[in-house]
């Protein structure tokens, strides 16, 4: 190491990291610090290129020398730093803190993209990164906001609707904050909260509708080519239909049980994702195209369940639904439909 030149240094270098990486969970503290004394001196002395490579191989190592991974983490180069402290889990939050601490935006970038950041931690990213830094962590499943942290969040997300976006579409979000934020949001980002989540429109129209007397109509545009193959191919292979709806409806596969449902009705997909996603839209309607389909009871039950946004519908609406739908004709179900398709062809509305 000592007399070696530049370019031996770096094999040495590579040679010791990859004996350390044949088995680093095998190895006891008093061993991992001798690597990472040997790995230190080392990277003391290489290039910029050679320090990038060790921390991209030591970054996931969870038993990677502390002490090496400290020192990449202060690494003047963001391409050495960046590694670490996007993932290694050798890293404590005292350290991601001092790295935070120092404001560069590089830095506070990589930490929010870790698997998992503390509140401590997004507290520091929150009040000072810059939009790209907020974006990021926000788009974070693995970060945990103070409440202070989500009001910064929500304020900021006023000028930036991405932001805004990321997060409204948080599951731990608080429906304090989530009506703070739909309230200030724009039509632009309640349209796209409402098409990134549409099962969940109509509920975010009604939130709005509560705080400031107005409606969206989110766009939403489903796409049922593949659904359309999937249907056919049932068809040819000569499957039972009805199973395979059962499939759809417990998976939440929307376009495929709409499709399919049309397809065995003779009605346009829009009528059937109407009465299937709008939660206001009257139930009977699609009671009246589940029996029109043939389709049997079990399998309308976990139909209606999509429709609440979940599989199952409450008991007491289960039964009062059960009843109705037991009491419906299927011939009587399909007059009607067959009613609906002439007024179609005359140019009637519906």
């Amino acid at each position: 190491m000592a007399a070696g030149s530049a370019d031996q240094r770096v094999n040495i270098l590579r040679r010791v990291t990859d004996l350390f990486m044949v088995g680093p969970d095998k190895y006891s503290e008093l061993q991992v610090e001798i690597f990472g004394d040997v790995i230190g001196r080392l990277a003391e002395q290489i290039e910029l290129k050679a320090r990038a490579e060790l921390a991209n191989r030591l970054a996931p190592v969870t038993n990677a020398p502390v002490s090496v991974v400290r020192a990449l983490a202060h690494d003047p180069s963001i391409e050495v730093a960046g590694p670490v402290l996007s993932q290694s889990p050798r890293l404590t939050e005292q350290d991601l803190i001092e790295a935070a601490e120092s404001k560069g935006q590089d830095r506070l970038l990589a930490i929010s993209k870790r698997a998992t950041i503390s509140e401590a931690i997004s507290d520091l990213l929150v009040a000072h990164g810059d939009y790209k830094v907020l974006r990021s962590v926000a788009r974070n499943e693995g970060a945990r906001f103070s409440r202070a942290s989500y009001g910064r969040l929500v304020e900021k997300s006023i000028d930036d609707e991405e932001l805004a976006v990321s997060v409204g579409l948080r599951k731990d979000i608080s429906k304090e904050h989530f009506h703070a934020l739909v309230a200030r949001a724009s039509e632009a980002v309640f349209k796209k909260l409402a098409a990134a989540n549409p099962e969940n429109a109509e509920e975010v129209n009604r939130v709005l509708f509560d705080l400031t007397g107005r409606r969206v109509q989110p766009e939403i545009k489903r796409d049922y080519t593949q659904a359309k193959k999937e249907f056919e191919r049932l068809q040819h292979a000569g499957k039972p239909i009805e199973q395979a709806m059962q499939q759809f409806a417990v998976n939440g596969k929307f376009e495929e049980t709409i499709y399919a449902i049309a397809a065995l009705c003779s009605v346009p997909t829009e009528m059937v994702e109407r009465t299937l996603c709008d939660r206001n839209a009257d139930i009977d309607a699609l009671l009246l195209l589940l029996k029109a389909a043939d389709i049997e009871w079990p399998t309308a039950k976990l139909i209606l369940g999509m429709r609440r946004g979940s599989v199952g519908v409450p008991t007491q609406s289960a039964a009062d639904a059960g009843r109705n739908y037991a009491r419906l004709q299927a011939s009587t179900a399909k007059r009607v439909i067959r009613f609906y398709q002439v007024r179609q062809a005359s140019g009637e509305s519906a």
